[in-house]
């Protein structure tokens, strides 16, 4: 079982006095269900729906009035209506039902002291026009793929588990959670191939799994969406996690003869259904951290696992020592990416990078992020400090003198001056305590 650190969002939801409905979001097969039913043990009572059912699914049809409809779920599952027993509704497939989705404003107005979750595909909920959401009514929550320190819990790697977490890193430790980290890397964090590694630990049995995967979300496409938008999304699906961590053109996106218009519609769909995501960049070293549109953006898919496998680089990942020699360097620089995003939990959360392009030169820093009302550059690369020269860029119109860079070396802190005379503090952290960043940057500071 892998323990899922969104479990205390989830509590924390819970605890609220205006505590309203909860819709999960996140791709399919990324353990929404699961993570669901593991917070559910802290509740005396738990009712399990799946809409997809006919049993389930006949009392939100027949709805009339909510103390019927309330009393008919507890009835159905064979336990008892009792307003003061602390009770978890967890509605899965929510979608099969359009006018359950509107249900929950009514949960939310007349029986808050109910918890309600609701989670459920979101190709349905994008194509099916009848589906809305009761706005004001609702709260959101995010579910992405594990991270690593929740991939070190599900292989029982609990003392690797508390070194990462101990600020800073204690040398020792640093060898070993290297190697775990680029295991990681290679098996990604899609939470059924996570728990079948764990158990088996065989990398080879793992194929079956990943194209497990894709299938689904190609299932999903050709129940969902409707003429030419299925051939243009399952070219998106095929073609982007070749694509991804790299700037993008709509525009014959994938090879293909498809316009800008289409496939920039298809992967706007696709970044709904939380399968890939488009990251703007920003042209300003300081805050607020408004991204330029009009810029190409990179593309971000769900999870680094299941792109290795799509591209056929796993064996490339397994014996180097450093993975920024792996796909020139495209593959850690997404891993970090999906790093980052991995504890942000809001509807609205995004990743930054940042570029300044000018006709004689141009500079890319591979992460920004908001800290201490500051922008910290993160640069993902090997070397040498001279050779950071985006960063170097970055940190001349920066009103600061901080920056990180992710490496596969040991930590510590260097001095760095650019060519223009400005000194900044640089941060060299090993790549794999992207998890941990923000604590370093609390210490570091």
């Amino acid at each position: 079982m892998i323990t899922r650190q969104v479990i205390g969002e989830l509590q924390e939801w819970s605890d609220k006095t205006n505590r309203k409905p909860l819709i999960l979001r996140g791709a399919r097969q990324v353990g929404k269900t699961t993570v669901v039913e593991i917070f559910a043990k802290n509740f005396k009572q738990y009712i399990y729906l799946n809409l997809e059912l006919s049993v389930d699914r006949e009392p939100f049809q027949k709805f009339t009035d909510m103390e019927t409809l309330v009393q008919t779920l507890f009835f159905l599952k064979n336990m008892r209506y009792d307003r003061k027993t602390e009770t978890l509704i967890f509605i899965d497939e929510i979608q099969e039902v359009p006018e359950a989705m509107n249900i929950l404003r009514y949960f939310y107005e007349q029986m808050p002291e109910i918890r309600i979750i609701a989670a459920g595909s979101l190709l349905e909920t994008i194509f099916n026009q009848q589906l809305t959401f009761p706005v004001g009514r609702v709260e959101f929550l995010v579910i992405r793929p594990v991270s690593f320190p929740e991939f070190l819990d599900a292989l029982g790697e609990h003392s690797a588990l508390e070194q990462l977490k101990n600020i800073p890193l204690n040398e020792f430790a640093h060898d070993k959670i290297m190697r775990l980290f680029h295991t990681y890397a290679l098996v990604g964090g899609m939470p059924e191939i996570v728990s079948h590694y764990a158990e088996k630990r065989d990398l080879t049995s793992l194929a079956t799994l990943y194209d497990g995967l894709l299938a689904t979300y190609m299932d999903d496409i050709e129940k969902y969406a409707k003429g030419n938008e299925v051939h243009v999304l399952r070219h998106a699906i095929r073609t982007g996690f070749f694509e991804a961590g790299k700037r993008i053109k709509f525009q014959g996106f994938g090879n293909s003869n498809y316009g800008s218009k289409e496939m920039g519609e298809a992967l706007r769909t696709l970044e709904k259904t939380m399968l890939f995501s488009l990251l703007y960049p920003l042209i300003s070293a300081q805050l607020p951290a408004l991204p330029d549109f009009k810029k190409s953006p990179r593309l971000q898919a769900l999870d680094t696992g299941l792109m290795n496998y799509i591209l056929q680089i796993q064996k490339e990942i397994i014996g180097t020592e450093d993975l920024q020699k792996v796909y020139q360097g495209t593959m850690i620089e997404h891993l970090v990416g999906q790093e980052l995003l991995a504890h942000q939990y809001k509807a609205l959360s995004s990743l930054y990078f940042w570029v300044r392009e000018k006709n004689t030169s141009q500079a890319e820093v591979d992460y920004v992020v908001p800290f201490d009302g500051k922008l910290i550059p993160i640069e993902v690369k090997s070397g040498k400090e001279g050779k950071l020269r985006s960063l170097h860029q970055f940190m001349n119109l920066a009103p600061h003198n901080k920056a990180v860079r992710l490496y596969a070396g040991k930590l510590e802190v260097t001095t760095v001056t650019t060519i223009e005379g400005k000194t900044y503090q640089l941060l060299n952290l090993p790549y794999f305590l992207v998890s941990q960043l923000e604590k370093y940057l609390a210490w570091f500071v």
